[in-house]
């Protein structure tokens, strides 16, 4: 913990030399709903270091850790298992204090590390080229949608209904700035996604059509009947992955014809860290490579015929004017890109198959057993590690009564949807390699007793 005091002196300099007359002129920008006007109720204004600490320590113990009871969270965030090797390799010192490749040519390590991810990338997604590297998912879901409307010269991007609730609601942050037209809805509790009413709104004016794959509910899209009519209009289809695991086992979204492949890398490598860091994936058709928001680094020789790494293309407007710049979102998140290169080097492409196929395996055994209880229905016909199952109360009561009982049962799509009465009784349930069936049988018992 670090605290730097500042005295009213201090503040005031700086808030001169910014043209600010006041700290609450400072954060006009932030909505008056979302800033603070009393202190934090329960904390004192003044503690010491200790009990500041203390404090801290008490309140973090109200925490359940994912790692120390059975855990079906998913939605976006999933837990598997990441060797120590991973952690101890990028712990070394020439990784570690590598931030971001400023100077590239002197960084030659920390570029073929990001070569060897973007590659690792481009042939998870089925793409020609892949990028390196973005904040998380959401924010390279949206940068993919900035890129559709400079390719297509067109502003309405429709999203799928089973796209993430807060990816869209990334989207429809940024769009505010941008003038973007963003057709979006809530799914519906259907086995399949209905990729034929998604379709039916592609027109003359769309950029892109957004699909998450699977999808939101677990569902499996058909991307490549997406993927025809989309281009038949002239727009782009981007595919959204949030559980990169499920490429071990799934067609890649760049062979079925997706024009822009993104996702979220946390799945390998980083763990689930309450919050993050997390790490945006993004991938792409060769003739779009212009067009790409973030750094890309290439493979070259010098002058003495010696092989070596290039910054070969870097849109950031850190490096050329704002005005040209195609992204001012995008970051090297470094050592996260550097945990899933070792961790998907570790695993090779025979095991992440076999990382897939247990994650299925357990899916599938947790979906048998949860469907034997009384008021309990499995939606889904298709999908890879994660389902949706109705029940007969609020889904969130469930979830924590469940968690009363020391068990993680899942998300309720009610805590995602508030707004739609129709999903309140549904829970997203999630299980992987590292899901035991000890672990299932608890949530088996602890749902039979919660909806006794």
């Amino acid at each position: 913990m670090r605290y730097l005091p500042l005295t009213d002196a201090d503040r005031s300099a700086m808030l001169s030399v910014i043209g600010a007359g006041s700290i609450d002129e400072l954060f006009a920008d932030v909505p008056a709903e979302a800033r603070l006007s009393d202190p934090i109720s329960g904390l004192p204004n003044h503690a010491s270091e200790m009990a500041v600490e203390r404090h801290m320590a008490r309140l973090s113990a109200n925490n359940i850790t994912a790692g120390s009871v059975p855990f079906f969270l998913g939605a976006g965030a999933y837990r598997h298992h990441v060797p120590a090797s991973v952690d101890h390799l990028i712990q070394r010192g020439e990784f570690l204090t590598a931030y971001t490749p400023y100077q590239p040519e002197i960084a030659q390590g920390t570029l073929q590390v990001l070569f060897e991810f973007q590659t690792q990338v481009a042939r998870l997604f089925g793409t020609d080229v892949a990028n390196a590297s973005l904040y998380d998912g959401s924010t390279a879901c949206w940068e993919a949608i900035a890129m559709a409307a400079r390719i297509t010269k067109r502003k309405k991007a429709i999203l799928s209904s089973g796209l993430h609730p807060h990816y869209v609601e990334t989207a429809r942050t940024m769009a505010k700035f941008t003038g973007d037209f963003l057709d979006a809805s809530a799914p519906e509790l259907t086995t399949d996604p209905d990729d034929a009413a998604l379709i039916a709104k592609i027109d003359g004016a769309t950029s892109c059509v957004v699909v998450q794959y699977p999808d939101v509910l677990g569902r499996i899209p058909d991307l490549g009947a997406i993927a025809a009519a989309v281009q038949a209009k002239g727009a782009l289809l981007i595919a959204v992955v949030t559980e990169p695991v499920a490429l071990g086992l799934l067609e890649s979204p760049g062979s079925l014809g997706a024009d822009i492949v993104v996702g979220e890398g946390q799945s390998i490598g980083v763990g689930l860290q309450f919050g993050g860091p997390y790490l945006g994936l993004f991938g792409c058709r060769e003739k779009f490579l212009r067009q790409i928001p973030g750094r890309l680094c290439g493979e070259t020789v010098d002058a003495d015929g010696k092989r070596g790494f290039v910054l070969t293309l870097s849109t950031r407007e850190q490096h050329i004017r704002r005005e040209k710049a195609t992204s001012n979102i995008c970051t090297n998140s470094g050592l996260c890109a550097l945990a899933f290169s070792i961790h998907m080097t570790l695993l090779g492409g025979e095991g992440l198959m076999k990382m897939a196929k247990l994650s299925h395996l357990r899916a599938r055994q947790t979906a048998e057993r949860l469907a034997m209880i009384p008021g309990v229905t499995v939606v889904n016909r298709h999908y890879f590690n994660e389902f949706v199952v109705t029940l007969p109360k609020d889904a969130r009561q469930v979830v924590r009564d469940l968690a009363d009982r020391q068990v993680l049962g899942g998300v309720s799509m009610g805590r995602l949807y508030p707004q739609v009465g129709s999903l309140s009784g549904a829970l997203l349930v999630a299980a992987t390699e590292c899901t035991s069936e000890d672990d299932i049988e608890a949530l088996a018992t602890a749902l039979t007793e919660v909806l006794a």
